[in-house]
């Protein structure tokens, strides 16, 4: 393997000259072991994130049919149908094993009810990403990580475990309660683990490696999916002879998500503090250069000069950080106009993705009755009423087991045919093309295919395949493009000191985008399905005009990207006064104060 580049040869004195070092010996590391493991780790947390963030949409149908279908289908089929459904000459009577309870116009605030269950998740997501990612940059990346699987774990079994109280909460609210909180763990899971891969990796793969962690969200959704139908196919024989045993089905597959959470806790409990926040935030120069040549013998290229072992403490290493206001700093940065555009390019272009995004993944009911994966369509039967036979388009009797199998094979269809592999083309092409260029392209394409649809929609909505085939290049395009890009820049563009923060608010804004398009805006996608895209699309064309407020990242390190490497503030080079100009190589006062931390 390819060994690093010696930059220095003799003796450093400066400490800034050492962390400029020691930085370069990460960004032109060879992609290796160690990076490889970091990738795995959060990849592996993520993976678990979409899984149990979008298999709530299939959970809550059965959830439905268990606890409420008796309550709201009643009565009989009209006997044209029961006729031709069996050879009895009397009515079928309807119940949860051959209707599907239609839970949105049953109940009277169903619409409202599904949608909260639904963003309730987006919720804690929102609380989850703000707080873990303030976490991330007071108390390290270290300390927080793993915490938000713990929390997974706790609330995955809670939710499985679900159910009614005798008198108070039922079995929705209970859910919600526990969804709310599991959705803290995921939202905390965002900033941490970008930001960890992000310190870690070098500045070649640095875009692939990030993309890669996020690329497991495809996979968990797609796993889901799965998960749905082979549990179905297991518990075949029972639920057709009861529907009521669907209840095991959705526990079950909740459950599931507790697995990939228990492997991967022990490994991010164990992963080591980055270098960069050691060095400019904790201020413990000498242990960053110590933690970075064990990155580099794990990664098995560990050439570093040996002088940095040999080497006397410098006057500035180690030496205590000196206490500033976080909240004071964060504000001098911020306040900057140029700071403040990049925070509010990054968290607009992901509040704009997630209002669409999330607005059409969690309600695709719509999307599999267009393809025929929500069960039967509706007959023509004329139906006698008095002296008076009228054309009525009903619903057949269904088998409900075959419904839940269909809708489950569906979403595995809509994975396989767009999501996952939109994700995989942004991993292989992220550092070629470049950021901007990929998220400017897919809001584009997003933005077109959603106001065709609009537009064409009466006529779309007839025809199966010209549907299927925009929907796809759509679902496509959101993943090659800015559902994947809106979660890589922000891990990027901000310094050291607030890069977890940064990520977090604008990824909290991305949730806050979501639960405006699961809650405000989705549930009136079948009803009013050419309004609703019509929406989207012009959101969608908002984010790409913001984009062109992002900086490019790509080829460049993190410390030139947010100027850290030209700024006095922050751990070591706070302490001694001076920044290091854009070569790392000469000191100098710093004049053009771009951090705006000194006071």
């Amino acid at each position: 393997m390819q060994q690093p580049q010696q930059l220095h040869s003799q003796p450093i004195s400066s400490i800034a000259s050492r962390r400029a070092v020691a930085f370069a010996h990460l960004d032109e590391a060879s992609l290796g072991w160690f990076h490889v493991r970091a990738v795995l780790v959060a990849g592996v947390g993520f993976f678990t994130d979409s899984y149990d963030m979008f298999v709530i949409s299939q959970a809550l149908p059965m959830i439905y049919q268990v606890y409420y279908g008796s309550q709201y289908i009643q009565g009989e089929f009209p006997s044209e149908i029961s006729n031709n459904s069996s050879n009895s000459s009397s009515s079928l009577a309807k119940t949860p094993q051959n209707v599907r309870l239609d839970f949105i116009s049953a109940h009277p605030n169903g619409v409202h009810v599904d949608a909260w269950l639904k963003a309730s998740t987006s919720w804690g997501n929102l609380v989850g990403q703000l707080g873990f990612g303030y976490l991330g940059d007071r108390l390290g990346r270290k300390r927080i990580y793993g915490v938000e699987l713990v929390i997974m774990c706790v609330c995955t079994i809670g939710s499985a475990l679900s159910s009614s109280l005798v008198q108070g909460f039922s079995v929705l609210v209970v859910l919600g309660l526990w969804r709310f909180c599991l959705g803290i763990g995921i939202g905390g899971d965002y900033p941490v683990s970008c930001v960890i891969t992000a310190e870690f990796a070098n500045v070649r793969y640095r875009g692939t490696m990030i993309a890669a962690v996020f690329a497991m969200q495809g996979v968990g959704i797609l796993a889901g999916a799965i998960a749905y139908v082979a549990t179905l196919a297991v518990f075949k024989p029972l639920v057709q002879a009861d529907y009521k045993n669907l209840d095991y089905v959705w526990r079950i597959t909740l459950g599931i998500g507790l697995i990939p959470a228990l492997f991967a806790i022990y490994f991010r409990l164990t992963v080591p503090e980055t270098p960069r926040f050691t060095a400019d935030v904790m201020g413990a120069t000498q242990t960053a250069l110590n933690d970075i040549e064990q990155i580099l013998i794990v990664n098995n290229i560990g050439t570093v000069t040996t002088s940095w072992g040999n080497e006397t403490a410098h006057e500035f290493a180690n030496k205590p950080v000196e206490k500033v206001s976080f909240f004071t700093d964060f504000k001098a940065y911020f306040g900057q106009r140029k700071n403040f555009k990049t925070l509010f390019a990054t968290s607009y272009c992901w509040f704009a993705l997630d209002v669409a995004w999330y607005g059409l993944a969690i309600n695709q009911s719509t999307v599999l009755s267009l393809i025929n994966f929500n069960g039967p369509s509706k007959m023509a039967v004329n139906v006698t009423i008095g002296n008076k036979t009228q054309l009525q388009y009903l619903t057949p009797p269904i088998d409900i087991w075959d419904f839940f199998h269909q809708t489950a094979l569906g979403n595995v269809i809509i994975s396989m045919a767009g999501t996952v592999p939109g994700y995989w083309f942004t991993v292989a092409l992220i550092e070629r093309m470049g950021r901007k260029p990929i998220q400017i392209m897919g809001f584009a394409i997003i933005t077109a295919c959603l106001g065709f649809m609009a537009v064409f929609w009466n006529t779309l909505s007839q025809q199966q395949v010209p549907f299927l085939i925009i929907f796809t290049i759509a679902q496509f395009f959101f993943q090659f493009g800015p559902n994947a890009t809106t979660f890589v820049i922000p891990g990027e563009v901000f310094p050291t000191r607030f890069r977890s923060t940064g990520h977090g608010i604008s990824a909290a804004s991305g949730k806050f985008g979501a639960i405006l398009g699961i809650q405000a805006v989705g549930p009136y996608f079948a009803s009013n399905a050419v309004a609703v895209l019509g929406v989207f699309a012009v959101i969608m064309f908002s984010g790409l005009v913001a984009t062109f407020w992002l900086p490019e990242t790509a080829g460049r390190s993190l410390e030139e990207i947010s100027r850290e490497d030209r700024v006095v503030g922050g751990g070591a080079s706070r302490r001694s006064g001076v920044g290091l100009s854009a070569t790392n190589e000469v000191l100098l006062v710093q004049d053009d104060v771009d951090w705006a931390l000194v006071q």
